[in-house]
């Protein structure tokens, strides 16, 4: 038997490269940018690429529309709402789709994840991944306040589930906010610290935020998972 009852997984970067939804939104922000603005989508889309792999995070679109000259207050609003209403184009990574379906045999799989509700229910439609899961939970749907590392998403996909924390575990990249809460229920934690992960450099901040294993593969992650007790 495996050693667990459950295995519940997060969505960013645990299931599909984060990096992969945000080109995404950067295309369909750059096609509504050469359509009203009259910028070349190509040109628009590899500058705020560049800006991207450049560290800046959340005032992107700022920073794009300073360097042309363009209202900040006008244009803002505009960018993140095409950017957040777009249908992504994305890709499990390798591999994820048949530890899914080896494991869906064996155990209850469950997700539980962060962000605009929208967004991430498109993210995941996109993925095509919502079959294998028996029970998915969005923190959004009670606002913001109960995001990660806030207990009750944790909670609520053990009810689902129908077990107990110390029979499940958790499958997640982001030491921050990903481990406490699981680990407030009980729950088992597995840190996936993939080389191209938006928080593959962060620490733990404090001993309650530590996973119990971290894996820096989905080659690892599968024997992990798979491997009898």
């Amino acid at each position: 038997m495996l050693k667990w009852k459950a295995v519940v997984f997060d969505l960013d970067d645990t299931l599909y490269p984060e990096r992969d939804y945000v080109m995404s939104g950067f295309r369909s922000v750059a096609q509504w940018v050469e359509a009203q603005l009259g910028i070349a989508a190509a040109q628009c889309k590899t500058e705020l690429a560049s800006l991207f792999n450049a560290g800046v995070r959340g005032k992107i679109f700022n920073y794009w529309l300073v360097a042309h000259g363009l209202s900040e207050d006008e244009y803002v609003p505009q960018l993140v709402q095409v950017y957040r209403e777009h249908e992504p184009v994305l890709s499990p990574f390798d591999g994820i789709a048949e530890l899914l379906q080896a494991l869906r045999w064996h155990v209850k799989l469950g997700l539980v994840s962060d962000g605009y509700l929208a967004v991430q229910q498109r993210k995941l439609a996109a993925l095509r991944l919502e079959p294998y899961f028996s029970a998915i939970v969005f923190s959004d749907q009670w606002g913001r306040e109960f995001w990660k590392p806030h207990v009750r998403p944790f909670q609520a996909v053990l009810n689902h589930l129908q077990v107990d924390g110390s029979s499940a575990t958790y499958v997640a990249d982001n030491p921050r906010k990903d481990f406490f809460g699981a680990r407030m229920v009980g729950m088992g934690t597995i840190r996936l610290r993939l080389p191209i992960g938006e928080y593959a450099a962060l620490e733990p901040m404090t001993a309650q935020e530590e996973p119990n294993v971290t894996l820096t593969s989905i080659a690892a992650l599968s024997q992990n998972l798979l491997e009898t007790s």
